[in-house]
């Protein structure tokens, strides 16, 4: 078996067709597990009528995304490991490439493709791993204010070509391919983070042990991404800034994760009271009535995820 192709799925069943649809054998042989995380909308049920060559797992609960993908990685037979979010669309031969990529460089353990929007324009996948001010700025209300700065350009590698390949510290997790070497010796996701920056933290550690991480644009995933997330708005900011405080505590120590996570909620109580203000004085009511909901659902975490909890509990 050349690929294992493990895609976790949460209520996308229209975009999981067409991602399955798009793996039509044409390349490497395939082995393809879907874990479904206690979908409601009739996803597993289409992949066991149209696709009855998938292996599938369904959860009978939301275990998260990397959770999920552990599970899938444990059953896995390949070569080669390929984590794939089912709101994606794999282009031409693109997992011929990858896995030709990978037999031609045998120093490579993890790459990720180029991604692409629906609309074939470039979508930004390669990072340099964040620093204390990266993590200040990026998907914050600083970044709203300051869109153009240096800070970002240098963690998005906007000073390398788009067209390159390269090696990098870290790619998007929406189409990432490790080899089974790797996975042996490194292991599986870290599941303290149940959803956003596992990613990171395992190309971290694949880099860690001594393999390169490479950026392949010569091959294409089209992502139409966050279409499961967008779903529960107040979760995916939580989940999101809070393993971004999981990964600066990992990595960096508590003083800079907790040095990160008041300064997040303090960003959070000025949109609070930002949407509120709006809100009062008429300027449409619904939707800052939702915004305001979700600030105060952020606020009430305090960016401490379940699974961030559990793994400061057995520290």
């Amino acid at each position: 078996m050349d690929l294992t192709i493990i895609i976790v799925s949460w209520n996308v069943r229209t975009l999981l067709r067409r991602c399955l649809q798009s793996l039509a054998p044409r390349g490497p042989s395939l082995e393809i597990i879907i874990v479904d995380n206690a979908s409601s909308d009739g996803s597993a049920e289409m992949v066991r009528t149209e696709f009855p060559h998938v292996h599938l797992i369904v959860n009978e609960k939301n275990r998260g995304f990397t959770a999920a993908n552990n599970q899938g990685l444990v059953l896995s037979n390949g070569r080669y490991l390929l984590l794939l979010n089912p709101d994606t669309v794999v282009v031409g031969d693109a997992l011929a490439t990858m896995v030709g990529y990978m037999d031609s460089h045998p120093e490579t353990g993890a790459l990720g493709p180029q991604l692409c929007y629906p609309d074939h324009s470039l979508q930004s996948s390669r990072r340099r791993f964040p620093t204390v001010a990266t993590a200040l700025v990026e998907s914050t209300i600083v970044q709203e204010w300051w869109t153009d700065n240096q800070i970002l350009r240098r963690y998005y590698m906007a000073d390398t070509p788009d067209d390159a390949i390269q090696p990098v510290d870290w790619v998007v997790g929406a189409c990432l391919l490790i080899r089974r070497q790797v996975y042996e010796q490194v292991g599986g996701m870290d599941e303290s983070f149940f959803m956003y920056s596992e990613e990171l933290d395992w190309c971290r550690r694949i880099k860690n042990a001594g393999w390169e991480v490479v950026y392949l644009p010569t091959a294409t995933v089209i992502h139409h991404e966050g279409k499961s997330s967008e779903q529960v708005v107040p979760a995916r900011h939580i989940h999101f800034q809070g393993s971004k405080v999981r990964y600066f505590q990992k990595h960096h120590g508590t003083f800079q994760a907790e040095i990160l996570r008041y300064f997040l909620l303090a960003t959070y109580m000025y949109q609070f009271g930002r949407e509120g203000l709006k809100w009062l004085v008429g300027h449409k009511r619904p939707m800052r009535a939702e915004r305001v909901n979700a600030y105060r659902q952020v606020l009430r975490s305090g960016l401490r995820t379940p699974s961030t909890r559990d793994s400061e509990q057995r520290q």
